[in-house]
């Protein structure tokens, strides 16, 4: 509130910031729209990076890059999903303005900066906000934490310069209050194996009964996905961010998981472990109206320094 009522002062960076968050606590499918936007940047001939705070990770206090080999214990799950899905320049901290100054500092190639999450860390000055809604979930009750799960009243989504809600095919439109909402398409990406991850298989060369499992929000839907790729599921779900041990994975059955769980069970795969990605379609009206924003931010920014120079 300090930082909204301008007692305080955010901090800018030196390049644009586009803030990727939602209001609730977690679930919403941020992740998979940053690999989306960060793909549609880079198709427009933009060096995107991407800051997180690296949550479920052991940094405190300390800002860090991640990279394809980091732990996960220390950088957090989705960072190092981010850095290893999308080869990108990516940097973990609580403290966002110093993720995003070392991610500067050591990849001065980086024009951009997507931040997966941090809609609340109002430190960091951001040029455009993009609120994920989980399109099946919506707000909830729509009360706040405890008393249900948004961090920030619905009435913040006006403050946001786009919606994105994550729908899958055949699930009733959600109406959302905004003048710019862009619906995307959730869907199932490649499978492989963990031992194997570059090499996809066929979900048809797996027996049909199998152990899925999910440490995360909605552990419901990956499994609903399961099958309705034709699979027999056996459901297993753990808390968000838990820490595997092999023994959770045991059952004497192939195992499927999500890939931010796969990403904390590398060092000990066993063959018959397998990870199904999860993506979103492209929208191309949400491409073409976040690179219209950025063309305009910076053009902006070379007016100012323009006018600047000229009366110096």
């Amino acid at each position: 509130m300090a930082y909204r009522r301008g007692w305080l002062r955010s901090r800018r960076v030196g390049v644009p910031v586009v803030v990727v968050g939602n209001l609730g606590a977690g679930g919403a499918g941020k992740t998979p729209v940053v690999l989306r936007l960060i793909d549609d940047l880079r198709r427009e001939g933009r060096h995107p990076g991407v800051i997180s705070r690296g949550y479920g990770g052991r940094l405190h206090g300390v800002t860090q890059l991640v990279a394809a080999d980091s732990d996960p214990a220390v950088v957090g799950d989705e960072p190092l999903l981010i850095a290893q899905a999308a080869a990108c320049p990516v940097a973990v901290g609580r403290d966002r303005v110093a993720a995003a100054r070392l991610l500067r500092e050591r990849h001065p190639e980086v024009d951009v900066i997507v931040s997966d999450d941090g809609l609340q860390h109002y430190r960091l000055a951001r040029d455009i906000e993009i609120v994920v809604v989980n399109g099946e979930m919506g707000f909830g009750n729509g009360w706040p934490l405890p008393a249900g799960p948004l961090r920030e009243p619905v009435a913040r989504l006006k403050q946001a310069d786009a919606v994105a809600v994550v729908r899958r095919a055949g699930v009733p439109a959600l109406r959302v209050d905004h003048a710019r909402v862009f619906e995307v398409t959730p869907r199932p990406g490649q499978l492989y194996a963990l031992t194997s991850p570059h090499t996809p298989v066929a979900a048809a060369a797996l027996p049909r009964e199998i152990l899925a499992v999910a440490g995360i929000a909605r552990p419901q839907q990956f499994f609903r996905t399961l099958a309705e790729l034709g699979f027999a599921v056996r459901e297993r779900a753990f808390p968000d961010h838990h820490v595997y041990r092999p023994e959770d994975l045991e059952s004497g059955l192939p195992v499927v998981m999500t890939e931010k769980d796969a990403v904390k069970c590398l060092a000990y795969a066993r063959p018959e472990w397998y990870a199904l990605e999860w993506r979103v379609e492209e929208n191309a009206a949400l491409r073409a109206w976040l690179v219209e924003a950025l063309d305009a931010l910076v053009a902006r920014k070379e007016k100012n320094h323009g006018i600047g120079c000229t009366a110096a």
